[in-house]
């Protein structure tokens, strides 16, 4: 067993494996328990998102299934790791580069939906 966790952490983009692990569970929480109200923590909470209860109730739920895709995402290339033997470094930079490009999509996605939806914001 002790074998395994080391082939996994030492072959594969461990970040991006582990980040789209807890983006689809998050995103399966979110789904399953959205937020009735409009709060300030919990949900996806932006100005535009938290215009009003219309609003909300589609950018929870938008937000949600893009987060679940953006997770799939990030597992599937995780692994790419198999494929590439990269150091440690080259890791850690590729992990929070791909996380960081997955969370500035997810949100661009989600606003660009929202104004989409509701022009007369």
């Amino acid at each position: 067993m002790e074998a395994i966790l080391d082939y996994i952490t030492e072959n594969l983009f461990f970040m991006p494996f582990l980040i789209g692990i807890i983006f689809v569970i998050t995103a399966l929480i979110s789904l399953r328990f959205p937020p009735k109200k409009i709060n300030h923590f919990y949900g996806y909470r932006t100005a535009n998102s938290m215009k009003n209860q219309e609003v909300w109730n589609f950018s929870q739920k938008f937000s949600s299934i893009k987060m679940m895709q953006s997770g799939l995402f990030l597992f599937a290339i995780s692994f790419l790791g198999l494929l590439f033997h990269l150091n440690e470094t080259a890791q850690l930079i590729v992990g929070i580069t791909l996380s960081f490009l997955v969370c500035i999509f997810l949100f661009f996605t989600t606003e660009k939906a929202i104004k989409k939806n509701f022009p007369n914001l």
